[in-house]
């Protein structure tokens, strides 16, 4: 390990403890079912910037000019036909400030690779069978809770949730980012079920563990599957993040699958809130795994910070699967708008990825472990 990194690492491990001291700083108590999604930005509602609002729906121009500088020019696979996508960035919990950079940055990949068009939705109404018809992937853009529930409505919510699987089943995709995987976990009210800066979501406000151990019941965490047949297809449930900006080393899994090949076999460095998952909800014997955490590579620190610790040492970032005749393409990273612009292979990553997903791009999406 370079000095360099060591530096970094040892400041992560800071500035995750001083994260943890402050308690919820950037987490909203969830609400109870049927009550409006928790606004979260990290500039507060105080800020002129749409993207960093409490609601945001509006990215910052300077993180739009910054993206745009570094998007691919071309795309890896010639799409079979004409492609449309819906990007969905319901909520019904934490609410991302870096969701609208995201959905600008699926919208102005499509137009500059002329790999697809792009509609952008905040109305989870939007999925139902009639309107799904029109589009090729459903792009989830740090959808959090149970985002596509009417909690008003339980027929309206099971026409959703049949619609959403039926559409990747079918033989079409889904795509998502960062909260994606936060979804749907938690306990039967609804309620977000990990942890986040050393606090779980709701209830009494949470007492700082002590410094570098986070505590739980090692392999737990993360509440209960709340739609079982989505924690599946999304490939597993967020349990605990290390707080931005915990920097770590990025692995390639696979460096022979063309969804890898920006990172040409070569590991990276990044900063961002890094997920971690419930054991018992992500397997590779689910997934094929394309990217993971270099965890030999983190300070005992930040390794300690984790709660309900996974016992397998295994830390994916991005991966692929198959559902039924459809596919799926997953990256944990983005939270921090800066992923979508301070690398640009993992924006060609992300690229591939939905290719992929589209059905455009072949890649070995069998499961990493059999």
């Amino acid at each position: 390990m370079t000095r360099t990194t060591s530096l970094l690492l040892a400041t992560a491990c800071a500035a995750a403890l001083v994260a943890t001291a402050v308690g919820q700083a950037q987490q909203a108590p969830a609400a109870p079912a049927g009550a409006a999604p928790a606004a979260q930005g990290r500039g507060g509602g105080g800020d002129a910037c749409g993207g960093r609002s409490a609601q945001p729906q509006v990215p910052c121009p300077n993180d739009v000019n910054r993206m745009l500088a570094v998007l691919p020019a071309t795309a890896p696979a010639k799409p079979l036909r004409a492609r449309r996508i819906l990007v969905l960035a319901a909520t019904r919990g934490f609410v991302h400030s870096s969701i609208p950079l995201a959905a600008k940055m699926v919208e102005e990949m499509g137009k500059k690779t002329a790999a697809w068009t792009t509609d952008v939705t905040y109305d989870a109404s939007s999925i139902n069978e009639e309107n799904l018809k029109q589009y090729d992937l459903i792009f989830l853009d740090s959808t959090t809770g149970t985002f596509l529930d009417d909690p008003n409505d339980q027929p309206a919510t099971d026409a959703r949730r049949k619609a959403f699987m039926d559409f990747v089943r079918g033989g079409k995709g889904i795509a998502g980012v960062h909260a994606a995987s936060d979804s749907y976990h938690g306990t039967p009210a609804g309620r977000a079920g990990g942890q986040r800066g050393g606090g779980r979501a709701g209830g009494a406000p949470p007492q700082p563990p002590p410094p570098c151990t986070g505590g739980g019941t090692p392999g737990g965490g993360g509440g209960e599957p709340l739609w079982p047949e989505f924690n599946t297809m999304i490939g597993g449930y967020f349990k605990f993040h290390w707080s931005y900006p915990t920097p770590i080393t990025v692995k390639i899994d696979d460096p022979k699958s063309p969804i890898n090949a920006p990172f040409k076999g070569r590991s990276f460095n990044t900063i961002d809130e890094v997920y971690t998952y419930n054991q018992a909800s992500f397997s590779r014997k689910n997934v094929h795994v394309l990217t993971s955490i270099d965890y030999a590579l983190m300070s005992d620190c930040d390794k300690g910070l984790e709660s309900s610790k996974r016992t397998d040492g295994d830390y994916a970032l991005s991966w692929i699967r198959r559902e039924g005749n459809g596919r799926l393409f997953y990256q944990a990273l983005g939270h921090h708008e800066s992923i979508y612009y301070n690398n640009p292979a993992m924006l060609e990553h992300i690229l591939a990825g939905v290719q992929y997903a589209l059905g455009d791009l072949k890649a070995d999406d069998s499961p990493s472990q059999r």
